[in-house]
């Protein structure tokens, strides 16, 4: 079974940093845009806001580098998760991030930043909150 989902936008705000347990984590909004002509003939443009976590070594990085604006190239999986507030249960879809590279351009420079060690994202990981 494959899990993977694929995404290059813009962040939407500054990501949020924390600590989990023992590992951070950092979450952020990051909007693509689609464009297409609408049945009118217009050009228009439809955008989707996705909800990303990065672990570890990566929640460094985001923390490091990421800012409102940061084009990122974002590989990972979709998760689906649910938590109980005020007696309803809520539904969330988020992509929990693998890889991340930078495609702010410096000059005609891309940038292209992985970590050193491949994070581990073993589900069965007791530490993890979910």
């Amino acid at each position: 079974m494959i899990n993977k989902v694929i995404l290059i936008g813009n962040v939407g705000a500054d990501p949020e940093v924390r600590i989990v347990g023992e590992s951070k984590v950092a979450k952020l909004n990051l909007a693509t845009s689609e464009t297409f002509k609408g049945k009118d003939g217009e050009k228009r443009t439809a955008t989707e806001w996705h909800k990303c976590e990065f672990w570890g070594s990566l929640a460094t990085l985001v923390e490091s580098y990421v800012k409102k604006g940061s084009k990122l190239y974002v590989e990972g999986k979709i998760e689906y998760k649910s938590y109980e507030k005020d007696g309803k249960t809520q539904y969330f879809t988020g992509i929990k991030g693998k890889e991340l590279r930078f495609l702010d351009t410096k000059g005609n420079k891309v940038e292209d930043t992985k970590p050193e060690t491949e994070p581990n994202f073993d589900s069965t990981d007791d530490t993890l909150p979910f």
